[in-house]
């Protein structure tokens, strides 16, 4: 995890702790709020990703409580540090779960919520920036909205410094009236917050340590609170139930793909697809109605991902044409392959240069070499396909016996009859054909004909005889 190009970190160092630990019973879900995912990243993925705008992975502190080991294995790549606060009882608590490891470092300590996924880059450079060149103790980021119900209220003096954030619950009419709301973002000069915090409370209704106490904690020290007043409310919004992660899928969803057909990708009716933050596609490529490109998958140039097609955790190579509806995941599609439609690449496919699969074929963990062809109704699990290899339609690799999974390989230019059955293990040699209908028990040495069918037998006259029975 880098910060983004061009960006300049401040002189200070910069630490920040992001707090995730809390269940989110507003989501109505045995999962943690954090873990739910908006745009293809849990939420909790985006806050780290925006604070590496601002600071490097081994300064970004989350505290986790509620499925710890969860939130752990979902960032372990990131290279962050965790905190644990065993116990809920406030922001403020789970700030101070921080202090031993933090409070020996000078700088700015900047707090964020796990929630929180849409906050930008920019503002949390903006942030720092006026802190670092600030005198205030801290400094909050603010917004205004035409309904403010629910947040706390910023109250400002005549210099424009905040005095005091009331919350919702205290607020006399006319503070309730202010617009200027408190979402919960702080950049705290870090010598004065862990000086100060050990002088936050339980005196309040929840008996829990509220970190916006510290605004009445630092101002009786005799020093000042700015707040910074964010024009976009959006960036700011908090997923607290089902409909606002919907919110701020769609968000996620649209900029990703204004991004993708500003950089050259043509995406038809964009409003019907779904293309995850990770996914890159090349200048070119055409993504029909209702697709799914999901994960960390890679699309070449001049390529097409044709209708209600799924795409996820794959790589497919420049003018790969998916034909509707076709299913590929964790696999690889080499340059101009043809694959669909009604296809199923299930995991752990190498699909090579101009191959072709057609309707109905799945292949599972299968070497499908350049040039092979299977176009119709066919299973390929573990095998091993050659160059310009011909598949029949239905022919299946019987790859399970029970207990084990066994390969199949065909060599290269084999041909293989419809509705012939492979018995894993099992070696087809190059330029081998196996005949219709075939079921092939044993080894097929390169060059020869293989036939694996009972013998036919005719009765005639069997039919009619049997009607005059009747």
């Amino acid at each position: 995890m880098k910060p983004p190009v061009n960006v300049v970190l401040p002189d200070l160092p910069v630490n920040v702790v992001a707090l995730a630990a809390g269940l989110g019973t507003r989501m109505k879900s045995k999962h943690a709020k954090v873990l739910h995912r908006a745009g293809g990243l849990t939420l909790i993925e985006h806050v780290v990703r925006a604070a590496s705008a601002i600071t490097t992975p081994e300064h970004i502190t989350v505290v986790i409580g509620h499925q710890r080991e969860q939130v752990k294995q979902q960032l372990e790549s990131t290279g962050v540090r965790f905190a644990e606060q065993t116990e809920q009882k406030g922001t403020g608590h789970a700030v101070m779960t921080c202090r031993s490891a933090l409070e020996s470092q000078s700088g700015l300590v900047v707090v964020l919520y796990g929630d929180c996924p849409l906050l930008s880059p920019a503002t949390l450079q903006e942030l720092v920036k006026r802190q670092a060149s600030g005198d205030s103790a801290m400094t909050l980021i603010t917004t205004r909205l035409e309904d403010p119900t629910g947040y706390g209220r910023i109250l400002l003096g005549k210099s424009g410094k905040v005095e005091a954030i009331v919350e919702q619950k205290a607020a006399t009419p006319e503070q309730l009236a202010i617009q200027l709301v408190n979402p919960g973002i702080y950049c705290f000069r870090a010598e004065l917050l862990w000086q100060h915090i050990g002088e936050l409370t339980t005196n309040n209704p929840a008996h829990e340590y509220y970190l916006t106490d510290m605004v009445e904690i630092l101002n009786k020290a005799g020093h000042t609170v700015a707040a910074f007043e964010v024009p976009e409310a959006g960036e700011l919004l908090g997923i607290n139930t089902r409909v606002e992660l919907a919110v701020a899928d769609k968000i996620f969803r649209d900029r990703k793909v204004r991004e993708l057909m500003l950089d050259g990708v043509t995406v038809e009716r964009p409003e019907t697809v779904t293309i995850d933050a990770d996914v890159k596609i090349g200048a070119d490529s055409i993504v029909e109605p209702f697709a799914r490109i999901l994960g960390r998958s890679a699309i070449g140039e001049d390529c097409k991902i044709g209708a209600s097609s799924i795409v996820q955790n794959s790589e497919l190579g420049a003018g790969v044409q998916i034909a509707p509806f076709t299913s590929i995941a964790d696999s690889r599609v080499d340059a101009g392959a043809h694959i669909g439609p009604f296809a199923r690449l299930r995991n752990g496919n190498v699909v090579g240069a101009e191959a072709h699969i057609g309707n109905f074929v799945e292949l599972k963990n299968t070497q499908f070499a350049a040039g092979a062809k299977a176009n119709h109704l066919a299973y390929l699990g573990d095998s091993e396909i050659g160059e310009k290899t011909n598949i029949g339609a239905g022919t299946i690799t019987c790859n399970y016996d029970g207990v084990k999974k066994h390969r199949t390989r065909i060599g290269k230019k084999a041909f293989v009859g419809s509705n012939s059955t492979l018995v894993a293990p099992i070696d087809i040699g190059d330029g081998s054909y196996i005949g219709a209908g075939s079921v092939i028990t044993k080894p097929v040495p390169p060059d020869a004909l293989a036939l694996g069918r009972a013998h036919q037998i005719v009765k005639e006259r069997w039919a009619a005889k049997r009607k005059k029975k009747e």
